[in-house]
């Protein structure tokens, strides 16, 4: 059996734990609005056509705040679609997606479902073929109170308080090639910047996104950040991050995934600290990792895509990705990994929520089920609060192709005091063996006096999933453990993830 060991100790704070570390994203693509969190004709709908079952699983999962409406889709996105009577909406093609909008659920429709699960709205403006006038638009029509034409049409349109969003992204992924009205890292960098003083004229206490690259692979990444902060560095808050991971067949190097996203995190933070030291600021700029998850791309390249010019379907089943154990585990390595850096990654956007690569899936007209990544994000999120603590791990490597050499295991904890709870969040990436993780409890007293309990997601089965046929194959189980003295000793199988609760 493999070995591997860490220590519990308070004082060893990386940062707080915001609750916008547990977000999430929803984009009208696909079935993620329609047939996902909106289907009138379901048993279970409300009144708004809301399927209650998919408000009660979001509910548990516990999202803090939801990113929206894109994505891709926003870079072509007419904000004024979305509001107004229903019946004098337009249809328009949305060519992220190569769909057709119908924009039947629009800004007053998604703040209804947000105020039915409890979470916050995180708005997108369109910085790919609209500007900064149409930004001022938007935030005059969701968040000035009253007196001006477009929050008298606001109040026409049925909603007398703002919608008061805290949170904006300017744009979406602005160097790729995919996206709509996509620019250069000069060009995007003056345009955010102008439209981040603009916004914050209106409200100061806004808190403004600016895009980073679309990922870590770009030849782009890096000095896009460094050029786009330089223009915007003064007017925004956050600068974005967005990772998506699949297995190629190469198991060991996908187990490593949160080896890259560290990587990724203190390449942007050491990229965003050096504008911050050029320029003199006593200001720092911290990480909104708005998109993150496991994403078969491939397929979606080879399987999914949507082409011709006559075929432009409604809500059409794309991205809809059926999740492994392999696949949570190194989900919630991912988790692990964002807790790690809680000191700068503020806020992230589990991508997506519901039907596209999504923790929940639905049926038309049937059920709504738990994926395999549900677990370990419901877990985290109602349990991973507080600070985060560094645990000064211990472990065994291992061989990756692209990684080179890596930890057996990763692991973090956190300690919110006002529950007088510690959580230890730890992944186990041997392939062929259990490891016994030793923790140390001996800082935190009588050590026998603490209550402990301990869930693993694992099976033997690393492609067992969740699905319509069986959608409850993969749940947490019950993780034995022992006690010596002040150590506290678990066996973690085989690729699993493990959250062990004390106090």
């Amino acid at each position: 059996m493999n070995k591997a060991s860490l220590s519990l100790r308070p004082s060893a704070m990386i940062g707080t734990v915001a609750p916008r570390l547990y977000g999430s994203f929803l984009e009208h693509l696909g079935r993620a609005v329609y047939d996902g969190i909106y289907e009138p004709g379901h048993p279970s709908a409300d009144a708004d056509g809301f399927r209650t079952d998919v408000i009660e699983l979001v509910k548990e999962l516990g999202v803090s705040a939801i990113r929206y409406p894109g994505g891709n889709f926003v870079s072509g996105f007419k904000w004024e679609d979305s509001v107004g009577p229903r019946v004098e909406r337009p249809r328009r093609l949305d060519l992220a997606w190569h769909s057709t909008e119908t924009n039947e659920i629009g800004l007053h429709e998604f703040q209804s479902w947000l105020d039915k699960v409890g979470s916050e709205l995180m708005l997108a403006v369109n910085l790919g073929t609209r500007g900064t006038a149409e930004a001022l638009e938007l935030l005059e029509y969701a968040n000035h109170r009253s007196g001006t034409a477009l929050a008298e049409q606001r109040i026409a349109n049925g909603r007398t308080q703002p919608f008061d969003v805290r949170m904006w992204c300017l744009g979406n992924e602005m160097d790729g090639p995919w996206q709509v009205g996509h620019s250069t890292a000069e060009a995007y960098g003056t345009l955010a910047a102008k439209t981040a003083q603009a916004m914050k004229m209106v409200d100061p206490d806004l808190e403004l996104v600016v895009c980073g690259s679309s990922s870590s692979s770009m030849p782009t990444f890096g000095e896009w950040e460094r050029v786009t902060l330089t223009h915007a560095y003064d007017d925004v808050d956050y600068i974005s991050c967005h990772a998506y991971y699949e297995n190629t067949g190469d198991l060991g190097s996908f187990l490593a995934s949160g080896v890259d996203m560290d990587h990724f995190i203190r390449s942007v933070v050491a990229t965003a600290d050096h504008v911050k030291a050029v320029k003199g600021s006593d200001k720092s700029i911290d990480i909104s990792f708005d998109e993150w998850n496991i994403w078969y791309n491939t397929r979606f390249e080879q399987v999914d895509r949507i082409a011709g010019v006559d075929n432009w379907p409604i809500a059409p089943r794309l991205l809809e990705d059926v999740y492994t154990v392999s696949d949570a585990v190194v989900f919630g390595s991912l988790l692990i990994t964002l807790l790690k850096h809680a000191d700068r990654v503020t806020s992230a956007s589990l991508a997506q929520l519901v039907n596209v690569i999504a923790p929940i899936m639905t049926e038309p007209g049937g059920p709504a089920w738990r994926q395999t990544t549900f677990f370990p994000f419901a877990a985290t999120s109602a349990h991973g609060r507080g600070v985060a603590l560094d645990v000064d791990i211990t472990s065994g490597t291992y061989t990756t192709e692209r990684f080179g050499e890596v930890a057996l295991v990763d692991a973090v904890a956190t300690h919110d005091a006002e529950a007088g709870r510690f959580a230890v969040y730890a992944v186990n990436r041997a392939m062929d063996a259990p490891t016994e993780l030793a923790i140390d409890l001996s800082e935190l007293g009588d050590a026998s006096a603490l209550e402990v309990t301990a869930r693993v997601l694992a099976d033997a089965d690393l492609d067992a999933a969740n699905t319509l046929d069986d959608p409850d194959r993969v749940a947490l189980t019950a993780l034995p453990f022992t006690r010596d003295g002040s150590i506290l000793r678990l066996a973690l199988p085989a690729v699993s993830w493990a959250e062990v609760l004390i106090g």
